[in-house]
């Protein structure tokens, strides 16, 4: 069970880094696919903050990206090492997958869009966009995760506990 929470936790922070990133340094428009299209009408094609900025963006992505491997690997080496058979692999990934999601939704979704200034401390054009009233704009998509999840970690776990039992 710890190594469940650690996985999931170095996920959390893995995913948040991405964001930050991509928000923060590489501000790039091709990388908000996921993003309200109001904000993305209103957000201008943006140059480098600061000479380097984009390089510093593409570190903190893959170091997240090394994030999400990690946890997935550890996650994987933890239940070899204590014998999971393809059940328990299945409910620890998507223990890990839906703490994601939920976290994305209050997180990131209600907090840092809706409550929170994140956004148009990097997106000023945003200031009178983003609100409250955004909450569950992508409700669909994480529905579609929610369902999504249970048969990908099923095979993962299928997959795991084939290879490690």
């Amino acid at each position: 069970m710890r190594i469940t929470i650690v996985s999931t936790l170095m996920i959390m922070f893995g995913y948040f880094l991405m964001l930050y990133g991509a928000v923060g340094f590489i501000q790039d428009k091709r990388l908000f696919s996921s993003a309200p299209k109001e904000n993305l009408a209103v957000i201008p094609d943006k140059k480098e903050r600061f000479k380097g900025a984009h390089v510093i963006g593409w570190a903190i992505v893959v170091f997240a990206v090394l994030l999400f491997v990690g946890a997935f690997a550890l996650g994987i080496w933890d239940g070899a090492k204590n014998g999971f058979g393809p059940l328990k692999y299945f409910a620890r990934f998507l223990t890990m997958l839906y703490v994601m999601e939920i976290y994305d939704i209050f997180f990131f979704d209600w907090y840092l869009l809706c409550r929170s200034n994140f956004f148009p401390h990097f997106y000023p054009e945003v200031k009178g966009i983003v609100g409250p009233h955004m909450f569950g704009y992508n409700k669909k998509s994480h529905i579609v995760h929610f369902i999504v999840y249970i048969p990908a970690c099923a095979a993962l776990g299928l997959g795991c506990g084939a290879l490690f039992s």
